[in-house]
C-alpha cells in the first residue's frame, strides 16, 4: 500500500509559477512510477505528467510540454510538478498517483487526494 498526499496548490495570477509536491509513504517509493493528474470542473481527469522509478524517463501531456517539469527526491520520498507560466485553464484539482509512466488513469495503483489549483486572468 502506499498513501500520498499533495501539497501547494493555490491561487496564482496568470504567468506565475507554483510547484506541487506529493509525498508518498508506504512501500518502497523509489519501485513506483509517479505522475500528476488534474481535473477540471466538468472535465474528465487528465494526464499531465509522469516519471519513471529511476528518474531517468519522463512523459508529459502536449499541454505542459516546455512550462511543467517532474521531478522526484528519493530521500524526501516526495515527487513534485513545478509548473510555470501558469494559464487560467491550467486551473483544475491535481492529483498525484503511482504505478506508471503512462498518460491512462487505469494505469495508476495508487491516488492522492488532490490539491486544488486556481489560475485568475
Amino acid at each position: 500500500q502506499v498513501q500520498l498526499v499533495e501539497s501547494g496548490g493555490g491561487l496564482v495570477q496568470a504567468g506565475g509559477s507554483l510547484r506541487l509536491s506529493c509525498a508518498a509513504s508506504g512501500r518502497t517509493f523509489s519501485s513506483y512510477a509517479m505522475g500528476w493528474f488534474r481535473q477540471a470542473p466538468g472535465k474528465e481527469r487528465e494526464f499531465v505528467a509522469a516519471i519513471n522509478w529511476s528518474g531517468s524517463n519522463t512523459n508529459y501531456a502536449d499541454s505542459a510540454k516546455g512550462r511543467f517539469t517532474i521531478s522526484r527526491d528519493y530521500a524526501k520520498n516526495t515527487v513534485y510538478l513545478q509548473m510555470n507560466s501558469l494559464k487560467p485553464e491550467d486551473t483544475a484539482v491535481y492529483y498525484c498517483a503511482a504505478g506508471s509512466i503512462n498518460k491512462r488513469a487505469n494505469d495508476y495503483h495508487y491516488w492522492g487526494q488532490g490539491t486544488q489549483v486556481t489560475v485568475s486572468s
